[in-house]
């Protein structure tokens, strides 16, 4: 026994002296002559229950001079994000300049590839998900300072999944001068069992800091506030307290400063003073739980008004609409588009009667009209006013008459196609209400991307900002009555994508008309013949918020060129 005693004392002072030997650098004690197969099982009893840690690749994503055309690269694998759980990624941004968003962008989808967003840098995005987030970006102010500092631009995006289907991407920005912004994208609705992350490019570059992408547990946060959202201003008597309060929402802000949108399945509910009677009224919420959906330490409570109203027993009209003659004009670009009309409700005044013999001018908001069948002849709208009550009244649609002009300059913009955004533009030309106006061009582009073509403008003669539309080559536009319209493009029936229409609108001949329905709204249709002779269709039916008597329409480029009446002459020399 005391030789085995001294033997285990020996043993122990050479573990003692190893240990000793390797310093306190964080070497490795089996570093010292020590067999290979002693430092694989440390390491391997050193990463027990580490879990595998989600990987960047590749590390730099698009060419590094930022030449990478949209949605060009990708990462190699998209990263897992699971519930409860915060993952963030810094790295350099780096930009061409161009635009603002030719900055990162990021894409969360499903496993399967189905997106449910993309997120720009600049507070914009689209996608399902997209349209229900919250979004702010603290540079929104001067865009042109913040982009100015975004090639070379420090960048850390954290996604934070919920799990409660909803998730938020944070995106904190240092630029190259010290500008500190940040972009919040928050309350994205998923599935947060199958959720993942990439990033593409569009003239842009990324180069990651590190590979491992930092992964943390979410914490959870205790509500402080909250602010009730979507309650209707009037509901009508009678109507279900549940039908009432399913559509309100809350924005509850919580002790770590995090703001998400709360559904009414996590609020209570009641009605001070009653939800019986007609009158004012308060709807009250309470939410007792936390960030995570644990029981919160506390409630907390957020009211807001609204009214309960009587619903009328007969309508009436007093006052027919300014506008009942609507004008139409289809080109050969909309053959076999089924569409419909705008109501224009301007001068509209319907009159209300309720059970005890008052009467009102019911509000236009408040009622309900039916679509105008975009067919010559008249046509009856029926206009259903709160509670289902009806009246009609009658309107014309008539074949709009078309003139051709041409705009000066005929020669818009550099014939290098050097031209930028807006640069220069044609003069206003004048589209009276039911009228049709005709143009005839080459369009001619750089190639660099699918908006560097022919761009039109509709605005009105005082170049009020922003227009009632913008409409480009490539089936997209903005503005104030864009949202409204039916855009109708075909480039990608005839060619296999949008490069291969790209190439052919080098020399394209375009056929445009722009009509003025005089019912509000207006109608964009393209005819355009790419330089091998193939035809495409642009259009944008129903630009709204136009005022018919002050319609008028404009060209300006992006990197394009077009010349006016080459394409007519072309006409004229095949009749």
């Amino acid at each position: 026994m005391r030789h085995i005693s001294k033997l285990a004392s020996v043993f122990c002072a050479a573990a003692l002296a190893m240990t000793a030997l390797t310093g306190c650098e964080g070497s490795d004690i089996f570093s010292v002559n020590g067999p290979d197969w002693i430092s694989e099982r440390a390491d391997s009893i050193a990463n027990a229950g580490k879990g595998d840690v989600p990987k960047i690749s590749p590390t730099t994503l698009g060419n590094r001079d930022c030449s990478s055309a949209w949605w060009e690269a990708h990462l190699d694998q998209d990263i897992k994000i699971e519930s409860n759980k915060v993952y963030s990624t810094t790295f350099t941004n780096y930009t061409s300049g161009a635009s603002n968003w030719n900055n990162y962008v990021v894409v969360l989808r499903k496993s399967d590839k189905t997106e449910y967003c993309c997120l720009r840098s600049d507070d914009y995005g689209w996608g399902d998900s997209y349209a229900s987030c919250t979004h702010s970006n603290t540079a929104s102010g001067d865009w042109a300072g913040w982009l100015a500092q975004m090639n070379g631009a420090k960048v850390t995006v954290t996604v934070t999944n919920y799990g409660d289907n909803t998730c938020d991407v944070v995106a904190d920005v240092v630029g190259t001068e010290g500008l500190v912004s940040q972009q919040k994208y928050t309350g994205i609705p998923v599935e947060s069992a199958d959720l993942y992350l990439d990033f593409t490019v569009d003239g842009c570059c990324y180069v990651f800091d590190k590979e491992e992408v930092d992964v943390t547990d979410a914490v959870d946060q205790q509500p402080v506030s909250m602010e009730l959202t979507n309650v209707p201003a009037e509901v009508n008597l009678g109507t279900d307290l549940s039908d009432f309060t399913s559509q309100i929402k809350a924005q509850v802000t919580y002790d770590g400063g995090t703001v998400k949108e709360v559904a009414s399945s996590d609020l209570s509910f009641m009605v001070v003073p009653d939800f019986n009677s007609l009158g004012d009224k308060y709807i009250v919420a309470t939410l007792n739980k936390t960030l995570l959906n644990k029981q919160a330490d506390k409630t907390i409570n957020a009211s807001a008004a609204f009214k309960v109203v009587d619903t009328p027993v007969a309508v009436e009209i007093v006052s027919k609409p300014k506008h009942t003659n609507y004008y139409i004009y289809n080109s050969s670009a909309i053959l076999g588009v089924e569409r419909t009309l705008a109501f224009d409700t301007e001068g509209l005044e319907v009159k209300g009667t309720y059970h005890d013999g008052r009467t009102e001018i019911l509000d236009n908001s408040k009622l309900t009209f039916s679509t105008v069948p975009a067919t010559v002849g008249e046509h009856k709208v029926v206009i259903t006013a709160n509670g289902g009550k009806t009246a009609e009244v009658t309107v014309k649609v008539n074949e709009s008459k078309v003139t051709a002009v041409t705009p000066e300059p005929t020669s818009l913009g550099a014939a290098d196609c050097s031209a930028a955004f807006w640069s220069v533009c044609t003069d206003d030309i004048k589209v009276p209400a039911g009228a049709t106006r005709e143009f005839n061009f080459t369009n001619y582009t750089s190639g660099a991307g699918n908006w560097n073509n022919y761009v039109v403008i509709l605005r009105d003669a005082a170049k009020t900002a922003p227009e009632y539309g913008v409409v480009r080559a490539d089936n997209y536009g903005w503005g104030n009555g864009y949202e409204a319209c039916k855009a109708i493009g075909t480039q990608l029936d005839s060619y296999a994508d949008w490069a291969s229409w790209l190439a052919a609108m080098n020399g394209a001949k375009v056929k445009l008309y722009v009509t003025n329905c005089n019912n509000g709204t207006a109608d964009v249709q393209a005819i355009v013949t790419g330089n091998d002779g193939t035809e495409t269709y642009q259009s944008y039916l129903g630009i709204n918020t136009i005022n018919p008597s002050d319609l008028y329409v404009s060209f300006t480029v992006d990197g394009s060129h077009l010349v006016f009446g080459s394409a007519a002459a072309k006409v004229r020399r095949h009749k």
